[in-house]
């Protein structure tokens, strides 16, 4: 039976939109497959890691009826990737074994029974469905992802938090010494919701996620993703894909209380400016103690870093500035990650004094903002 045929570009499309989540080496060695269920005309492309299951459908031509199978996903697609893209391919299914034919190529690869896969059971109590452009919630999560915490034993912070009330769509990230947050505004009204969406699942919906506002077809209009989301799973539609995922369990810090709201001292200055000066000091910090010394003046803002050889870098900044002179240190890297993830001008940083915690927002995106800790230098 001939599964499907089609130009390369196609079916690697296809693959690629689910092949992200799938893992190498796995306890479950058909979880490294890619299962393909064909129905009619239709062919389904499945993959799951039991944490997340995506599933696409594309018109791949073959052969009518039904027929299902599952091929390693990595190896299909290295060999599709390697074949030229208006090359038209076929994919063959002969007892338990896929050939894979494109021009003068041929491939025989191994198969294993689709029954035996994995599928996700959905959650039966998803709330109501809302949508928003796919290029907001990609530039919500490019805003905040970066403040994640990795492998934390306090397992809720390794995600981002997404609450849907009224109104607003807020996302948040913390890692404990420093908090993203950045919101949109809903076309529906909403009951509260909340919950915490994975590491993994969130880096993959980057990865998915398109910002420039067409469809995969070229059209143009704002391409939306639906959300839905359950007590322990969420669930994303958009472009043909249909992604679940589980959540994470626990509670969430009170964002709202780590926010300062009454920081007297306001500097506006050009973003790229200061990240670069950022990045030259941070060439002389010490590879454990990131640390560097801000110190604000009338006019002025000087960063400074030394490492453990006595070598020092300073850099000096003139700025439109009347408040306290104060010295502060934070980690530099923490100030790289936020400058570098937002791509307006301007950036404004509200102080207080040595010891309380600073807060950066942006000037043209008022729902974003960055919390960073000081840290003792």
């Amino acid at each position: 039976m001939i599964v499907l045929k089609a130009a390369q570009e196609k079916v690697l499309a296809a693959l690629q939109s689910v092949a992200g989540i799938v893992e190498r080496r796995h306890t479950l060695p058909i979880l490294a497959n890619v299962l393909l269920r064909k129905s009619g005309g239709k062919l389904e492309l499945i993959t799951s890691d039991l944490e997340i299951q995506i599933r696409t459908s594309a018109e791949l031509d073959g052969d009518a009826g039904d027929y299902a199978v599952t091929v390693g996903a990595k190896k299909l697609g290295d060999i599709l990737k390697s074949l030229p893209s208006d090359q038209l391919v076929s994919l063959t299914a002969n007892q338990n074994k896929l050939t894979l034919q494109g021009g003068k190529s041929r491939f025989t690869l191994q198969t294993l029974p689709a029954e035996d896969f994995p599928l996700v059971q959905e959650a039966a109590d998803f709330g109501p469905a809302f949508s928003v452009p796919q290029k907001t919630l990609k530039q919500l999560i490019n805003q905040v992802h970066f403040s994640m915490a990795v492998h934390d034993i306090r397992y809720y912070l390794n995600g981002i938090l997404f609450v849907a009330e009224g109104k607003n769509l807020i996302l948040v990230a913390t890692d404990g010494h420093r908090l993203a947050l950045s919101q949109a505004t809903l076309d529906v009204e909403m009951p509260r919701q909340e919950v915490i969406l994975p590491r993994k699942t969130v880096l993959e919906l980057q990865r998915l996620l398109k910002d420039d506002g067409k469809s995969k077809d070229g059209a143009e209009g704002e391409q939306q993703i639906e959300m839905r989301f359950a007590s322990n799973q969420a669930k994303f539609s958009f472009e043909g894909l249909e992604f679940v995922t589980k959540l994470v369990e626990g509670k969430f810090p009170d964002y709202n209380r780590v926010i300062p709201k009454n920081h007297k001292n306001h500097i506006t200055l050009g973003r790229t400016t200061l990240l670069a000066s950022m990045q030259r000091a941070a060439i002389l910090t010490s590879e454990k103690f990131k640390g560097v010394r801000m110190n604000v003046a009338p006019g002025m803002l000087s960063i400074a870093s030394s490492n453990a050889e006595q070598e020092e870098a300073k850099e000096e900044v003139e700025v439109d500035y009347g408040g306290d002179s104060f010295e502060i240190g934070f980690n530099v890297g923490y100030l790289i990650d936020v400058l570098a993830n937002m791509s307006q001008e301007m950036v404004t940083l509200s102080l207080q004094d040595s010891n309380s915690s600073a807060l950066i927002t942006n000037p043209e995106f008022p729902g974003f903002k960055y919390v960073v800790m000081p840290m003792r230098i």
